[in-house]
């Protein structure tokens, strides 16, 4: 798994009112953009796996996935409706270690 020492962004913060991308979702996205290795990711369609570092026990395992795949394809120029199955496992760190890491596999 591509490890990405970034904050995961939850639904809450990355999105204001009707579907307007926040300032924080736009930060978020320019760091990720920039921090994706370079990497080829095979032929649709595909299982990702992700892993969310939180630094608190309260967030929901589900909040950074829709964030985290929208960056993902539009790094790797995919659509994410080619996407046909998740693995989401969350971990607790301490304060200034949360991190995402991701694998995106080929379905045969």
């Amino acid at each position: 798994m591509e490890k990405i020492n970034i904050k995961p962004l939850s639904v809450n913060d990355a999105f204001k009112g009707r579907r307007f991308r926040t300032d924080k979702y736009k930060s978020f996205e320019s760091e990720m953009l920039f921090s994706l290795p370079i990497k080829f990711i095979g032929i649709p369609p595909y299982i990702i796996k992700l892993e969310f570092g939180f630094s608190s026990k309260a967030s929901d395992i589900d909040n950074p996935v829709k964030q985290t795949i929208d960056c993902l394809s539009k790094k790797y120029k995919f659509n994410d409706n080619q996407v046909y199955r998740l693995e989401v496992e969350k971990f607790i760190v301490d304060k200034g270690n949360e991190y995402i890491k991701f694998d995106i596999i080929e379905k045969k």
